[in-house]
């Protein structure tokens, strides 16, 4: 089943996570990943949330969205990311609803 790793990243240090940037998404495709929404500003329409800079990517199953995120092609990326924002990080398991 697919599954969908949803981030709202507030970034602290615009030149390290430049880097994180350029270098994530060859890593993301290794593993099936593929980008839906990438650095959009988010308008919260109902509840208190407060979204910095959302991203959604979708694999092809939660095991490699899993895998992706301990892999150790990702992990020194990921440490810079750490470094340089914010991230809040849920994964989703589901299918895309079929248009009516």
């Amino acid at each position: 089943m697919t599954a969908y790793l949803i981030a709202d990243i507030e970034i602290h240090d615009d030149k390290a996570y430049e880097q994180y940037r350029r270098r994530v998404p060859a890593i993301i495709a290794s593993y099936g990943g593929r980008y839906l929404v990438r650095g959009s500003n988010a308008e919260v329409l109902e509840g208190d949330y407060k979204p910095a800079r959302g991203i959604v990517i979708e694999f092809p199953s939660m095991d490699a969205a899993k895998r992706f995120l301990a892999s150790p092609e990702y992990r020194p990326l990921r440490a810079l990311r750490q470094s340089c924002a914010r991230t809040n990080l849920i994964a989703f398991e589901g299918v895309v609803a079929p248009s009516p």
